[in-house]
C-alpha cells in the first residue's frame, strides 16, 4: 500500500482532498515537493581557484555539502554538511554537520540544548572524509596546511566537576572555585594536515590566533580552578610548543602575533575580579628577543573584556579598543531584616521602572535594544610599535571609527548629534578624518545620510563621497572639497526615488592605484575621474543610458583588509541589467578607454558570487524562472566560456514548471508601467484563468528569477501556477503624499490590463501582499471591488496610531517611515492629519466590498499586531467578510515552519474558495473555537 505524504495528511485534517494524477514524465508540484526542495547556499571557492564547496540545503530537512575539484572533475557529497569552509589549496574542506531535524524535533526542550555540531573534514585528494564530534569552531591557517577546532564545553566533564565539588563536604567553602562562562575554556585541537597524524590537543583556550604567514600559533590557556594562566606558542613548522607567559593570577584576555612574525600581543587580567568589571593590561612579547614589555597605560582609558587585538598587514601598528572605566555591574539592596521592609530606599530599589525623558537620545525601547552593543562598545586606539605611542583614536564625542590599513588617517563618524532626530527624520552621521599619529579628528562632512559612506583613497589622500546629487572629492592636504559632476548633464543620483527625503546615489567602485582615481555610477553607466586633473568621463561611453543597461564592476577579489586598488590600465568585468528586458550580462571595459565590449547576455539573471583570492577564477549562478540557479566557474576575463559546476536544475525538471513573461501597460496618470506574468502550467491559449496578483514595489527585476522554493509568509509562485493560477507581479510606482492611491491606480490597471489581454478571469483575481504591500493590499479593497478575495500579511491599517508606534525589533519609533520613508507621507501627523486619514484603510472599512484574510505574528518585530486587531475589529463592526490569523509567538516574518506551512495551506485554501469557487473549510466558514491542549509535561 502506498501512503499518502504528510503533507496529504495535513491537507486531509484541514479538509482539503489530496488529488491523486496519473503517472508522467513530469508531475504537479507538491507542498511536500517544497519543502525537500534544495537550494545552493554560501558557495566559496579556494584561493587558488580549484576547488568549491557550497551547501544544498532544502527547505526542510537537513542538508548536504557539495565539493567540487575544478581541475579533475570530481565531486564529493558530506551527509548533513553546511557552512563549508576550503583551505588555501582547496586540499581540504572542512563543514560543520548539525545535529539532524528529525533529533531536534523529537528531543524535549533540555535535550535540545546539549545537541552540538559535529565537523567533517574532507581530504578533496584522497576523499577520505574525518569527522570530529561537538565542535564550536573550525578554521584553516592562511596557508591551508593547518587546521584548528576549538570544541564544545564538555558537559560530562563540567558535570563530574560539580559532582566532586558539591560531595567535598569535607572542603571549605572558601576554597570553592566558581568559574564565570565568560573565563572558561575549552579543548583545542591543531591538526597538521600534511601530516594528520601530528597533533596537538590543549585543554582549557579561551583565545587563539594563526598569524597571517602561518608560522605560529598562539594560545590563551586559563584554567582558574588550578590557577593556571599561559600564552602558549605552536611553531608550525614542528609543533613544538612553548610557553611566552605564564600566571597563577593573571587571566589570559584576547591574543594577536603580527604578521612579520616579531610581536605577539596580549591582555592580561586579575582572575580574583569577575570579568564583567576586570580591568586588562596590554603587554607584547617581542619574539626575536624574547623580551616582554608593559604597553604604556592611561589613568583616562582603560582595557576591559571587550577589547580585541589586530595588527596592521605591515606589522607597525597594533590597534585595540578601549573604555573610559571599568566597574563591576551595580547591584540592588535587597530585604533581609524586619527594618528593610520599611526602607524607602531599599522598598523603592525593586521598582519595576524606565523613566522615559523628551530629551532621550534615543527612547527607551530602543536604549534597550543597543543596551548590550554598547556595553561592547570600546573605543579604538593605536599604537606604534617602533616608537611606542599610543594614541587614542575614537571617544565619546566621534566613537565609531573605520578600521583599515591605512597608515596617516582614518575614517571616523558619529551619530551623536542626531540621535534624537532621528525619531523622525532619519539616520544621519558626521564623517571625520582622524590622524593616527596624534588622534586629531578633521570634521569633512556634516549631516550625511548613514547609508551614504564616504570612501578613502589607498594612500589617504582623498575622500570621495555622495551628496544632494553630486560626487565630491575631498583632498586630504589641502582641505579643500571639489565638486567633480556638477558640469555633467546626468544625474547621480537616484532617478527612480520616490520617496519624501533626497535621493541617494548609486555608489562608488572601486580606487585606482596610488590614488589616481576612482569609479562611481550614474543609474546606468560607470563614470572614471581622475583625481588630479578632477576630470572625469563615461568609461562606458553613455551606452548604459542610450540602451538602458545598468553597468558595474563585479568579480573583483572581497578582501577586507586589502580592497582591491585597479591599475591604470585594468581590464574589468561589468555585469550589466537591462531596464528594458530586465535580462542580464558580462561586459568588459578597459580603464582608461571609453568603451564596452559584451561577452554574453541573454534571457537570463547572472549573479557573482565570488571570487578566488590568488587566482582569476570567479563563480556565478545563472537562473531563469525555469532555469535553476546552479554554478558556473570561469575566467575574470572569459564567462562565456564558463562550465557548469552543479546540476540542481534536475530537481525542476520532475515537475510541471512555466514561464515568466514581461507585461507593459499605461495606469489612468499615463505612466508607464511593468509587470511579470507567469502562466499556469499547461495553459491553454485563449482561455480565462484565475490571477494571484502579488507586489511590493519594483517587481519586473524578478522576471528572470527563478522562483524561491520556500514555505513561507509568500505565496510559492510554483505552487500556485501548478493549481491553475497565473502569478502577476506588477511595478508600483508612488506619488509622495499618496501612498495608497497611486499603489491601487498601479493594480488596477495592471489587472485591467491581463484582463484585456484575455488572461485574467475578471471574477477571479486575488490579491495578496506582506508589510508593505499588506498595507496597499488593505488600502486597495477600501477603494475598488475589483479584487475577489484578498490576503494582508502585517498590514498597517491606521497611521495615525501607527504612526508613533514602535519597531519592537530594534526599539526605534517608526514616524521616520512616514515623515521620510516608506510610507511616504512626507510630514508629521500633526502638519498634515488628513494625508493620515486618506491613506489609512481603517477610516474607509464601510466601503470594502472585498473578502480579507488577515495574518498576524502577535510577537511582531516591525508592525504593532494590534494594527490587524485594528482592521479586524473595523470590519467586523461594519459587517463585513473578514478573518483574523494570529500567529503565536512569532515575528515580523513566521520563523515556526508549523506555521508557515499552515498559513501556506490556509492561504491556498482561501484563494480556492473565493477565487475557484471550492467549497469553504470549516475554519473559514465557521472559525475555531480556542483550545488549550494537554501539555507535554502533564
Amino acid at each position: 500500500m502506498k501512503l499518502l505524504p504528510i503533507t496529504s495528511l495535513v491537507l486531509l485534517s484541514l479538509g482539503i482532498l489530496p488529488v491523486v494524477q496519473a503517472e508522467t514524465s513530469t508531475k504537479p508540484l507538491t507542498l511536500t515537493d517544497i519543502m525537500h526542495f534544495e537550494s545552493l547556499e554560501k558557495p566559496v571557492i579556494a584561493d587558488n581557484g580549484q576547488v568549491i564547496a557550497v551547501e544544498a540545503a532544502p527547505d526542510r530537512g537537513d542538508s548536504h555539502g557539495i565539493v567540487k575539484n575544478l581541475q579533475t572533475g570530481q565531486d564529493f557529497q558530506i551527509g548533513g554538511g553546511s557552512d563549508p569552509i576550503v583551505s588555501h589549496t582547496g586540499r581540504y574542506v572542512a563543514m560543520a554537520v548539525k545535529p539532524s531535524l528529525l533529533k531536534v524535533e523529537t528531543s524535549d526542550a533540555k535535550a535540545k540544548k546539549k545537541l552540538k555540531a559535529d565537523m567533517v573534514l574532507l581530504d578533496t585528494q584522497t576523499g577520505t572524509q574525518t569527522k570530529f564530534e561537538r565542535v564550536k569552531e573550525f578554521v584553516f591557517s592562511d596557508d591551508g596546511a593547518h587546521l584548528v577546532i576549538w570544541f564544545e564545553a564538555d558537559e560530562e566533564a563540567k558535570k563530574d566537576t560539580q559532582d566532586k565539588t558539591e560531595g567535598a563536604e569535607d572542603k571549605p567553602k572558601a576554597e570553592k572555585v566558581k568559574v564565570d562562562k565568560f573565563d572558561q575554556g575549552r579543548r583545542l585541537s591543531l591538526v597538521n594536515l600534511s601530516s594528520p597524524s601530528q597533533r596537538v590537543d590543549v585543554e582549557h583556550v579561551t583565545a587563539y590566533h594563526f598569524d597571517k604567514d602561518s608560522r605560529r600559533l598562539a594560545l590563551a590557556v586559563n584554567d582558574i580552578e588550578a590557577k593556571q594562566h599561559q600564552l602558549q606558542l605552536i611553531d608550525l613548522k614542528n609543533y613544538n610548543q612553548s610557553t611566552a607567559f605564564e600566571s597563577q593570577t593573571q587571566q589570559i584576555g584576547a591574543v594577536a602575533l603580527s604578521k612579520n612574525g616579531r610581536w605577539l600581543a596580549f591582555t592580561q587580567g586579575d582572575a580574583g575580579e569577575l570579568p564583567y568589571g576586570r580591568s586588562y593590561q596590554l603587554s607584547l612579547v617581542d619574539l626575536q628577543s624574547g623580551k616582554l614589555s608593559k604597553a604604556p597605560e592611561s589613568s583616562e582609558w582603560k582595557l576591559n573584556r571587550y577589547t580585541s587585538l589586530s595588527f596592521s598587514s605591515d606589522s607597525e601598528r597594533l590597534f585595540f579598543g578601549r573604555v573610559p572605566q571599568v566597574s563591576q555591574q551595580f547591584s540592588l539592596a535587597k530585604i533581609t531584616e524586619e527594618r528593610d521592609l520599611f526602607d524607602a530606599d531599599i522598598v523603592t530599589g525593586q521598582r519595576g521602572l524606565k523613566v522615559w525623558h523628551g530629551d532621550d537620545p534615543r527612547i527607551k525601547p530602543n536604549e534597550i535594544k543597543q543596551y548590550e552593543d554598547e556595553q561592547k562598545r570600546t573605543y579604538l586606539a593605536v599604537l606604534h610599535l617602533g616608537s611606542n605611542n599610543l594614541v587614542q583614536l575614537g571617544d565619546k564625542t566621534v566613537p565609531d571609527v573605520m578600521m583599515s590599513q591605512h597608515k596617516r588617517f582614518m575614517l571616523a563618524s558619529s551619530d551623536l548629534p542626531y540621535r534624537k532626530m532621528a525619531t523622525w527624520a532619519g539616520f544621519y552621521q558626521d564623517y571625520y578624518l582622524v590622524d593616527l599619529n596624534t588622534g586629531r579628528k578633521v570634521p569633512f562632512l556634516t549631516q550625511q545620510p548613514s547609508d551614504e559612506l564616504p570612501s578613502l583613497s589607498g594612500n589617504g589622500k582623498y575622500v570621495v563621497y555622495y551628496q544632494q546629487g553630486n560626487v565630491y572629492l575631498y583632498d586630504v592636504a589641502l582641505g579643500r572639497r571639489t565638486n567633480l559632476t556638477q558640469s555633467l548633464s546626468v544625474s547621480f543620483a537616484d532617478e527612480d526615488h520616490d520617496y519624501p527625503s533626497n535621493a541617494p546615489g548609486y555608489g562608488f567602485g572601486p580606487w585606482l592605484k596610488d590614488d589616481a582615481g576612482f569609479l562611481v555610477y550614474d543609474k546606468y553607466d560607470v563614470w572614471q575621474f581622475n583625481t588630479e586633473s578632477k576630470a572625469g568621463f563615461a568609461l562606458t561611453a553613455g551606452q548604459g543610458r542610450v540602451q538602458k543597461i545598468q553597468y558595474r564592476v563585479e568579480g573583483l577579489v572581497d578582501n577586507p583588509d586589502a580592497p582591491t586598488e585597479l591599475a591604470y590600465n585594468a581590464t574589468v568585468l561589468l555585469h550589466g541589467y537591462s531596464d528594458k528586458t530586465k535580462a542580464d550580462g558580462f561586459y568588459q571595459a578597459t580603464l582608461g578607454e571609453a568603451g564596452v565590449k559584451t561577452l554574453m547576455q541573454g534571457e537570463y539573471k547572472l549573479t557573482v558570487l565570488g571570487r578566488s583570492k590568488d587566482a582569476d577564477t570567479i563563480v556565478f549562478s545563472k537562473e531563469r524562472f525555469d532555469l535553476f540557479p546552479d554554478l558556473y566557474t570561469a575566467s575574470y576575463n572569459a564567462p562565456q566560456n564558463a562550465v557548469k559546476q552543479t546540476d540542481l536544475d534536475k530537481q525542476r525538471q520532475a515537475f510541471n514548471w512555466g514561464q515568466a513573461e514581461l507585461v507593459h501597460w499605461t495606469n489612468g496618470d499615463g505612466k508607464p508601467l511593468d509587470g511579470v506574468l507567469i502562466k499556469p502550467t499547461n495553459y491553454q491559449v485563449g482561455k480565462c484563468v484565475p490571477v494571484l496578483v502579488y507586489y511590493y514595489r519594483f517587481m519586473t527585476d524578478r522576471l528572470h528569477a527563478f522562483p524561491q522554493m520556500k514555505v513561507n509568509h509568500r505565496p510559492n509562485f510554483a505552487w500556485y501556477i501548478n493549481n491553475g493560477y497565473a502569478v502577476f507581479l506588477p511595478d508600483i510606482r508612488f506619488d509622495i503624499g499618496y501612498p495608497g492611491a497611486s499603489s491601487v491606480q498601479a493594480l488596477t490597471s495592471g489587472v485591467q490590463k491581463l484582463i484585456e489581454m484575455g488572461i485574467a478571469d475578471p471574477a477571479a483575481v486575488g490579491l495578496q501582499g506582506h508589510s508593505w504591500s499588506g498595507y496597499q493590499t488593505a488600502f486597495a479593497i477600501t477603494q475598488t471591488k475589483m479584487f475577489k478575495a484578498a490576503v494582508a500579511g502585517a498590514p498597517v491599517a491606521n497611521m495615525t496610531s501607527a504612526y508613533s508606534g514602535i519597531r519592537h525589533g530594534t526599539g526605534i519609533a517608526r514616524q521616520f517611515q512616514y515623515e521620510t520613508g516608506q510610507s511616504r507621507i512626507g510630514a508629521s501627523l500633526f502638519a498634515a492629519p488628513q494625508k493620515y486619514i486618506e491613506n489609512s484603510p481603517v477610516f474607509y472599512a464601510d466601503r470594502i466590498q472585498t473578502p480579507l484574510m488577515i495574518m498576524f505574528g502577535d510577537k511582531d518585530d516591525a508592525v504593532p499586531w494590534e494594527q490587524g486587531v485594528e482592521m479586524y475589529l473595523a470590519m467586523r463592526r461594519a459587517g463585513k467578510e473578514v478573518v483574523f490569523l494570529q500567529y503565536e509567538d512569532e515575528p515580523h516574518h513566521l520563523k515556526k515552519y508549523p506555521n508557515k506551512l499552515d498559513y501556506s495551506i490556509r492561504m491556498m485554501q482561501y484563494f480556492d474558495h473565493y477565487l475557484k469557487g471550492k467549497p469553504a473549510p470549516a475554519w473559514l466558514s465557521q472559525g475555531e473555537a480556542y483550545v488549550e491542549y494537554k501539555a507535554d509535561d502533564e
